[in-house]
């Protein structure tokens, strides 16, 4: 990485956006921050717009670029209710972005923020691991797994030098309306914290892949630092993730939150149920010998994600 040309990280505004800016401006990088609305912040530039507008990315790119981050997306249920937009932001705006960086920097490292959804609903029941083949479901999972294959390509080519990570899901985000079908999760923590009712769209015994948003980031920053020759053939790995049952991650948030667990009561929707809790075993050697870690424990987990979760008023004390 270039150290006089910036980190250029798109959906820099976005709830993991948010977490790895802070990271890379605590460590003093020069970053400059597309989203299509941004707070400035010291030791950043930011670029607010759309990230499939041309004058937006000529603006991020006018400075050079040492590395990028690309974590713009429409994601999961946004996707579907707009597929064609999802199109131009997911692929199009990407596959741009990747020819643009290569022609102002000499094969600079890109981090692409891919997804688990591109191993489909199907995963197999025995689990998942580096040689598991993908098979989108959704077309958020599809637009992830053909950027995967953009990075690869331009990576052989030596145009960039470039790492797709499949992130899994990723807690606590701020009630919001995201996009994503994931994120009862989320709101799971939210409604606990504050010791109000939640009907859970997924059952008891249902199973998750969960990283915490500080451990992404970390995980995100430590892939602008690896060596070239010790990454991947493929040019892309899963995370490591703490593969959870919904029951255990409600009685670990109740104990930390002081929460009674029988707030949460189930209504599995099997459409949900099928897509993010039915997640087999997970096994990471390519991640792990990459030096990419999980959060250790669902103790810590939990600890992780509710520190980065906002306070709303009138959360129990």
């Amino acid at each position: 990485m270039t150290e006089a040309a910036p980190v250029i990280v798109t959906g820099a505004g976005g709830f993991v956006g948010c977490a790895l800016l802070t990271l890379l401006l605590e460590q003093g990088l020069r970053v400059v921050a597309i989203d299509t609305s941004l707070a400035p912040q010291p030791g950043m530039t930011a670029i607010a717009g759309d990230l499939a507008d041309p004058d937006v990315r000529r603006a991020a790119l006018a400075g050079g670029c040492g590395a990028l981050v690309h974590l713009a997306t429409v994601p999961g249920g946004a996707a579907e209710t707009d597929p064609e937009l999802a199109w131009r932001v997911n692929v199009e705006a990407a596959r741009q972005l990747l020819g643009e960086v290569a022609a102002v920097a000499d094969r600079p490292r890109v981090v692409f923020a891919s997804s688990i959804a591109v191993f489909g609903e199907a995963m197999p029941a025995a689990g998942v691991d580096d040689t598991t083949p993908l098979s989108p479901h959704l077309h958020y999972g599809a637009h992830k797994a053909m950027v995967e294959t953009l990075v690869a390509m331009q990576s052989n080519r030596g145009a960039i030098d470039g790492l797709s990570l499949r992130l899994p899901g990723i807690v606590a985000r701020p009630p919001a309306r995201s996009g994503l079908k994931s994120a009862f999760l989320s709101d799971l923590f939210t409604a606990l914290r504050a010791h109000r009712a939640f009907v859970c769209p997924v059952s008891a015994n249902g199973t998750e892949w969960l990283q915490s948003v500080r451990q992404c980031a970390e995980n995100l920053g430590h892939a602008l630092s690896i060596a070239t020759g010790d990454l991947p053939e493929g040019r892309a790995c899963t995370l490591p993730a703490l593969r959870i049952t919904v029951a255990d991650l409600v009685m670990a948030i109740a104990q930390a939150t002081g929460a009674d667990p029988a707030l949460v009561t189930y209504r599995p929707d099997p459409g949900l149920e099928r897509a993010f809790a039915a997640q087999p075993p997970l096994t990471t050697r390519v991640a792990d010998r990459l030096g990419f870690r999980h959060d250790g424990d669902l103790a810590s987990l939990v600890t992780n994600a509710l520190a980065t979760l906002p306070t709303e008023t009138g959360d129990a004390a």
